[in-house]
């Protein structure tokens, strides 16, 4: 008898023991990087489709490497160079190829500007001598090899410059550089933070000629943020910033020729208040192209420019009925013909122009958008591209005929499939994770897709997690005013479906934004996971103007930003608050940035919905917001006041119930301080009692050294007092 009691408390005592060690997360850890995943830093292929390189940083020796492998063994066939044998390069940055892949930039003393833009120290690393050589002693910024690798292109003051490696010898290009007046060679602020791009300066192919972007700011308007550090007296950091409806920078198009020193601009008097939205040479030596964006951002024109004589033409002209996003330049052919994304019928599709603009066929045709273009093998005239056809929240590789026939499924997981090809097409890294799988990294035939090889994945990060008790990211949709909305829900480890629980929405639902998709873990995911061992349920809904399913679900926003994704998102609350196992009193949601402004505008607009919300670097009024982004959604608050108002969170604070914390950085460059100023003075003009953070200095990120994990803390304590 007591034999048969002795086993019985044993097999009670060994569920309970496995239960203890699985543990619990902690947003320390989450926020000391335990989480992070590993990938290949900075890969390059080379021109002989054989080879690849990596960043490599051997944390020993506090030296950075370029390292040099084959695609089919995965073996190392040298370095390039070691940081540790340079003591000028050591822990270097980041590096590119010359042409000929016999020289390298190597860039050093990085200091960030803004989103994109940084500004650094600078070396020539000549791999068959084996020597440095610094372009300059100052931070200069975006240097560019000439084809022939033997000048480096840059900007410094606002001003090109062009150095002979061999001689020393540097020429200024331009002299009216100047803060906050003219800028030659790179972009202004709104141009690199919405139309994605820093450098403004192109060399043709056989290097004679620069061409480059002239932006005169001196009429836009100002915006000023004080920066406090440590100092008696804070200092103001002032910078140009177009709000909606102001001023631009007008720019202008030159090229400057180097065999007679002269520049030359390009007329574009037929054009008024546009955007150059991209500018390039295409195989043809003296043809330039250049996009040219209407203020609506309705219309584009594709023009070649003669390089010789600055004469244009027009090729092709894009038009859409709300906007057209974010312009890329397309990828010319040998015989200048040119591949083209379009929504023109209503999905993202690739298309191919001859060099006249004359339409030879369309490549890419179906209910689904294609996400990215990877490229064209001459050799098998075949088009490498990713699209969400195997279902919108899934990302798989594919290839097709130029002549759309053909079509070949590279990918075979469902998930997030991404890829690197060598410079032949003859082999494809792939990256894949979903929800379940970490990241790992195979070699692929670019023919048809075999896996060839295993290259590198987080198997030690899988095994890591084995020990928690990790809970399940399941993925769905919800009906909402007759949508069927993407959804993910993650539901407390113990989940007892006859409890009821409190919901905690995360979303963003920026334009052409996506938040539910099939792959994995962020950091964010961590803090969920970490909420729902606490007894949450954590759910995203990804409403109408989102990304991923089609232009006409994405531009049904326009001109409203805040009214059909707001009700979509006080809807979805709605519909989850009937299910059995939700406590439809305890309904919080909270957002960043965009989803900032949507977790306002949902708190406050459906008030007797959601019982707290956080709001982090929010919008409150889009009448603060830059141009570009702005009023390609919007137009200009003139031409709609009622779009900027109606939905502004700043216009509804006297509805507000719950409770509402309210977080921004004070050096915000991009969601500037103020939206969080103007609301705090109408939220207190109404009476309402909230919570509120400000973090000094910190930019639209909030981070730096404990920042983050303060944040953090913050938020989960209002999560648990309030929900």
């Amino acid at each position: 008898m007591q034999s048969r009691i002795s086993k019985f408390i044993f097999f009670l005592w060994v569920p309970a023991l496995l239960f203890s060690q699985q543990q619990e997360f902690s947003l320390e850890e989450i926020w000391s990087g335990a989480f992070r995943t590993q990938s290949l830093q900075s890969l390059n292929s080379l021109q002989d489709g054989q080879h690849y390189t990596v960043l490599e940083y051997d944390r020993v020796a506090r030296a950075s490497k370029i390292v040099v492998y084959e695609y089919l063994t995965g073996n190392q066939t040298k370095v390039l160079i070691d940081g540790k044998d340079y003591p000028e390069v050591k822990a270097f940055e980041d590096y590119t190829f010359s042409r000929d892949e016999k020289k390298l930039l190597l860039s050093t003393d990085s200091e960030p500007i803004f989103r994109r833009s940084s500004k650094g120290i600078y070396w020539v690393f000549d791999t068959d001598l084996q020597k440095l050589f610094q372009v300059s002693d100052k931070p200069i910024q975006e240097p560019t090899f000439s084809p022939d690798g033997l000048k480096v292109a840059y900007v410094f003051g606002n001003n090109l410059f062009v150095k002979e490696i061999g001689t020393g010898k540097t020429t200024q290009i331009t002299f009216d550089g100047k803060k906050n007046s003219i800028i030659n060679g790179l972009t202004d602020w709104v141009y690199e933070e919405e139309l994605s791009f820093v450098r403004a300066f192109d060399w043709n192919q056989t290097g004679d000629k620069i061409a480059f972007i002239r932006f005169d700011e001196s009429e836009v308007p100002e915006f000023s943020m004080s920066v406090f550090g440590k100092e008696l007296y804070p200092q103001v950091e002032t910078f140009k910033y177009p709000k909606a409806g102001e001023k631009n920078s007008a720019v202008s198009l030159h090229i400057y020729n180097l065999n007679n020193q002269k520049t030359s601009p390009v007329d574009l008097s037929d054009y008024q208040d546009f955007y150059i939205a991209r500018i390039g040479w295409t195989k043809e030596d003296n043809t330039l192209a250049t996009l040219i964006l209407n203020r609506h951002q309705n219309q584009v024109d594709l023009l070649f420019v003669n390089g010789n004589t600055t004469e244009k033409q027009r090729i092709l002209r894009e038009t859409d009925k709300a906007y057209i996003e974010q312009p890329e330049m397309p990828p010319f052919l040998a015989d200048n013909s040119f591949i083209w994304a379009s929504e023109r019928d209503g999905f993202n599709h690739l298309y191919h122009f001859d060099n006249t603009g004359k339409l030879r066929n369309k490549i890419t045709e179906g209910n689904w958008d294609v996400t990215s273009f990877y490229g064209y093998d001459p050799k098998s005239k075949r088009v490498f591209y990713q699209s969400v056809e195997n279902g919108s929240i899934n990302r798989d590789i594919y290839s097709v005929k130029l002549n759309g026939k053909n079509k070949l499924r590279l990918s075979s997981e469902a998930g997030n499939n991404r890829a690197d090809f060598s410079a032949d097409f003859s082999y494809y890294i792939q990256s894949f994770s979903n929800s379940t799988t970490a990241p790992r990294f195979t070699l692929h035939s670019g023919k048809d897709g075999k896996k060839l090889k295993d290259i590198k994945d987080n198997q030690a990060l899988v095994d890591k997690l084995k020990g928690y008790r990790l809970p399940v990211k399941e993925f769905s949709t919800l009906k909402v005013e007759n949508f069927d909305l993407n959804m993910w829900m993650i539901k407390p480890t113990d989940f007892d479906p006859n409890k009821k629980y409190p919901v905690f929405m995360f979303q963003y639902s920026g334009p052409g934004s996506q938040s539910v998709s099939n792959t994995w873990n962020s950091t964010n995911d961590y803090w969920y996971f970490m909420l729902a061992q606490q007894g949450y349920i954590v759910v995203c809904v990804d409403g109408r103007g989102t990304g991923m399913r089609g232009a006409d679900f994405k531009k049904m926003t326009y001109k409203e930003l805040g009214k059909y994704e707001v009700e979509d998102q006080i809807n979805a609350a709605i519909e989850l608050g009937k299910r059995s196992y939700v406590d439809a009193s305890r309904m919080g949601i909270w957002g960043w940035s965009y989803g900032g402004f949507m977790a306002s505008n949902a708190i406050f607009q459906g008030a007797d919905v959601f019982k707290m919300a956080i709001a982090v670097a929010p919008v409150t009024s889009w009448r603060f917001y830059d141009t570009i982004y702005t009023e390609r959604y919007m137009q200009t608050p003139q031409e709609n006041p009622g779009g900027y108002d109606n939905n502004s969170p700043i216009n509804h604070v006297d509805k507000l119930k719950g409770a509402f914390l309210l977080v921004h950085g004070s050096a915000d460059d991009n969601v500037h301080v103020q939206n969080t100023m103007q609301m705090v003075e109408a939220l207190v003009q109404a009476n309402k009692q909230f919570d509120w953070a400000i973090y000094p200095d910190k930019n639209h990120g909030i981070f730096g050294g404990n920042t983050r994990l303060q944040l953090y803390h913050k938020m989960t304590d209002f999560i648990k007092n309030n929900l």
